[in-house]
């Protein structure tokens, strides 16, 4: 279900509560890129901008808690507090959206696939913390979702699930639900670099 569609004029902005929320680029020819997933409790939509310049999908069952954008904008310029937690999130993207560029852009196919398998753990299950270090959630994406925000082939993505299942580092039930026993063993097959905690 599409939330906001590139080029359409934005009237409103959203927490996303629950779900997933998939980011996709169009090209000219049609083509669509998945630029980034966006997670409970993250802020969907960009303020100050009158037009959309991505599409927003929703990639799972997602619950939103939509404002209109005058009121937003105007709790901006009121609340210090507001314009700070939006500040945090942009800054936080920005990180991620650097890790993400090392990983599209030096890791392997093995390293990228266990990459996209620990954001889900890190940003879906909400039961997650540092004492417990196992996760459980379902592939909000297709095969072919994955392999489009991955770079790979869809054939890969199978081929390195497969192989991440047959090392006991996932388990994977009904196609789409994946639990990771050990979140440690998980991070060690991501390679190239410092992992968050």
């Amino acid at each position: 279900m599409e939330l906001t569609g590139e080029a359409q004029n934005v009237d409103s902005y959203s927490n996303v509560l629950s779900g997933v929320v998939k980011l996709s680029k169009s090209l000219s020819d049609g083509r669509q890129q998945i630029v980034g997933l966006q997670f409970a409790p993250n802020f969907l939509g960009r303020p100050f901008k009158v037009e959309s310049s991505i599409n927003a999908e929703a990639a799972t069952a997602v619950t939103l808690c939509s404002f209109p954008r005058a009121a937003v904008e105007r709790m901006m310029k009121a609340s210090r507090e507001f314009e700070h937690r939006l500040l945090k999130q942009t800054l936080n993207e920005l990180d991620e959206a650097r890790e993400w560029m090392v990983t599209l852009g030096r890791k392997t196919a093995p390293e990228k696939v266990a990459s996209f398998l620990l954001m889900m753990a890190r940003n879906i299950d909400s039961s997650l913390d540092a004492a417990s270090r196992s996760a459980s959630f379902d592939l909000p994406l297709t095969r072919a979702e994955i392999s489009d925000f991955l770079g790979i082939t869809n054939e890969t993505v199978s081929r390195q699930l497969t192989r991440l299942r047959a090392d006991g580092v996932i388990r994977i039930e009904n196609a789409r639900h994946v639990t990771v026993d050990s979140i440690s063993r998980l991070e060690k097959r991501c390679g190239g670099g410092r992992e968050r905690p």
